[in-house]
């Protein structure tokens, strides 16, 4: 059997994506509560400290998702887009989800988390309300996570 270069990067996609997914999901169950979150008597509070120990962005994301499922996408939607029936819409929709959730990532959550854990030069309130809308808009980014990749799969099932 010949190579064939766009299922291989297709497989790529798919396990980089469920990585991502998972340790995504891992992270905004176990981590993220020991970084930001509600007290059991609804008091917000923030640990900077606790994000700069982890360093998850540098320490794992970059080399999960910041990187290679960023470039895994746009390889995947040039693939995608010069593809052929059945497996052309599930594919580029599963690229246009995720370039969808990558934009959100570079706009939003990396800079907000860099932000967060220099938290020392915003006011408190500040950094506790956007602690709070990071950590609830991370749910959406999930969702979309787990919707590219659930794509993804789909369409690795129709080649």
């Amino acid at each position: 059997m010949p190579f064939d270069l766009p299922s291989f990067v297709l497989v790529l996609f798919v396990i980089f994506h469920g990585v991502a997914f998972g340790a995504g999901l891992y992270e905004q169950r176990v981590v993220v509560p020991r970084w930001m979150g509600r007290t059991p008597d609804g008091a917000p509070y923030l640990h900077p400290e606790a994000m700069r120990v982890d360093d998850s962005g540098r320490r794992f994301w970059g080399f999960v998702s910041t990187g290679p499922l960023s470039l895994l996408t746009l390889i995947n939607l040039y693939f995608a887009v010069s593809s052929t029936a059945p497996v052309r819409p599930l594919w580029v929709a599963a690229c246009a989800v995720t370039l969808v959730e990558r934009i959100f990532t570079f706009a939003f959550f990396i800079p907000k988390a860099i932000g967060l854990m220099r938290h020392d030069a915003l006011s408190t309130a500040t950094a506790l309300h956007t602690a709070t809308r990071w950590r609830s808009l991370n749910w959406l980014r999930l969702l979309l996570s787990f919707a590219g990749w659930f794509l993804a799969l789909l369409a690795y099932g129709a080649r």
